[in-house]
C-alpha cells in the first residue's frame, strides 16, 4: 500500500518524496499549490520527483486540505497505510498579513488528515505530521526540550501548529490512533523555500541588494539542513509508537548560529561581500531557536551529520547551478 505525503510540492515533502522513491516505495502525493511563493518552483519539484520515479510508483493529486471531502475521498481512493503530513501554510510573518490561510490548511487541514486517518480503521499504521520550534513561543535559554511549556506561541502560525498538535492528541486517545509530531527547527538546503533567510540572503546579495536583518542580526537559529531532516522523518515514520497514542519530537540541529556566522559563511561560497540593513525585531518573530534531540537519538539513534558550512556549500552549489 501506498504512503500519502501532503505537501508533497513543498520544499521539505519533496525531498521526502524523492527519498521514499529512491528505497522503492509507493508514493501517493497532495499539493494545492498554492501562490504563497512561486508555484512554478513548486512545479519544477514534482516534475524533478516524477522523472525520479518508475511507472506508477508516483501519483499526484492537486487538492486543498481545507477540502476536507476531497481529503477523505483520497483516502478512501488511494488506501494508505501511513501518512507523512507536511502539508501546511507556513511563514511566521505571512500569518500577519493573511491570518485565515491558517486556520484553513493548519487547522481545518489538520482536522481532514486526522479524519482520513480515523475513517481507515486501523488501515493507517502511522501518520507523522510536522509542527515546527514556534510553538515553544519567545523564550531564550538552552535547548527547547519537547516538555516544556508552549502555550505562549508568538504568532498565530505558532498558535495553529500548537492547535495541531492538541487536536492529534485528542485524535489518538479517542480513537486509538498511533500519531507522531514533529517539531521541525529552521530547514534549508536545495530547492529551499524563497521566503526564508538563506535564500532571501543568497538572492539579495547575488543580485547587489542589502540584506535585512532583523534585530539588529542578533538572531540564532538551529539551522538544519534538508537531507538530515528527512532522514530523521523517515526514521520516525519506519517506526509507529509500541501503544497507540501521539509522540512529540524536536528534529533540529542542536546547534544554533548567529545570523552573522550564516551572512559569513555565504559571503565566503558566493565571493561577495553583503550590504547589511539592521532593522528592528518583527513582530512574532523569535529571538532564538534551539533544539534538544536527545529523545531523537534515544529512540531512533537520529542525529545531524551536515555543518552549516557542509550544507551551505550544497545549497550555494545548487543555486549557482539554477542560475546557469
Amino acid at each position: 500500500m501506498p504512503i500519502l505525503v501532503t505537501g508533497a510540492a513543498g520544499f521539505i515533502g519533496a525531498h521526502l518524496v524523492r527519498a521514499l522513491l529512491a528505497r522503492g516505495e509507493e508514493v501517493v502525493g497532495l499539493d494545492n499549490l498554492n501562490p504563497y511563493y512561486d508555484p512554478a518552483l513548486k512545479q519544477a519539484r514534482l516534475e524533478a520527483m516524477t522523472a525520479a520515479a518508475r511507472p506508477g510508483q508516483f501519483r499526484f493529486h492537486r487538492l486543498d486540505l481545507a477540502d476536507h471531502a476531497a481529503v477523505l475521498e483520497l483516502f478512501a481512493a488511494e488506501r494508505p497505510d501511513r501518512v507523512a503530513h507536511l502539508g501546511a501554510q507556513a511563514g511566521v510573518r505571512w500569518s500577519l498579513e493573511q491570518p485565515f490561510a491558517y486556520t484553513a490548511a493548519n487547522v481545518t487541514g489538520q482536522l481532514a488528515i486526522l479524519e482520513g486517518v480515523r475513517r481507515s480503521e486501523g488501515r493507517v499504521r502511522h501518520a507523522v505530521h510536522a509542527s515546527t520550534s514556534s510553538v515553544y513561543g519567545a523564550r531564550t535559554g538552552g535547548p527547547f526540550a519537547e516538555g516544556d511549556r508552549t502555550d505562549h506561541p508568538a504568532s498565530l502560525y505558532a498558535a495553529t501548529k500548537k492547535a495541531g498538535e492538541v487536536m492529534a492528541e485528542s485524535y489518538a486517545a479517542l480513537y486509538g490512533l498511533s500519531l507522531t509530531a514533529l517539531r521541525f527547527f529552521t530547514v534549508y538546503g536545495p530547492w529551499g523555500r524563497p521566503d526564508m533567510a538563506v535564500w532571501l540572503f543568497t538572492a539579495a546579495m547575488t543580485q547587489g541588494r542589502p540584506i535585512r536583518l532583523f534585530n539588529e542580526g542578533r538572531m540564532r537559529r538551529d539551522f538544519t539542513f534538508v537531507d538530515d531532516i528527512v532522514a530523521g522523518v523517515l526514521a520516525v515514520l519506519d517506526h509507529p509508537p509500541a501503544a497507540p497514542g501521539q509522540r512529540i519530537y524536536n528534529i533540529g540541529n542542536s546547534r544554533p548560529e548567529e545570523l552573522g556566522t550564516l551572512v559569513a559563511t555565504l559571503e565566503r561560497l558566493l565571493g561577495v561581500t553583503a550590504a547589511k540593513q539592521l532593522l528592528p525585531m518583527q513582530p512574532g518573530d523569535v529571538p532564538a531557536t534551539y533544539a534538544d534531540i536527545s529523545a531523537m537519538r534515544r529512540d531512533f539513534g537520529w542525529a545531524p551529520t551536515t555543518t552549516l558550512e557542509g550544507g551551505l556549500e550544497r545549497w550555494v552549489a545548487w543555486w549557482k547551478a539554477r542560475a546557469a
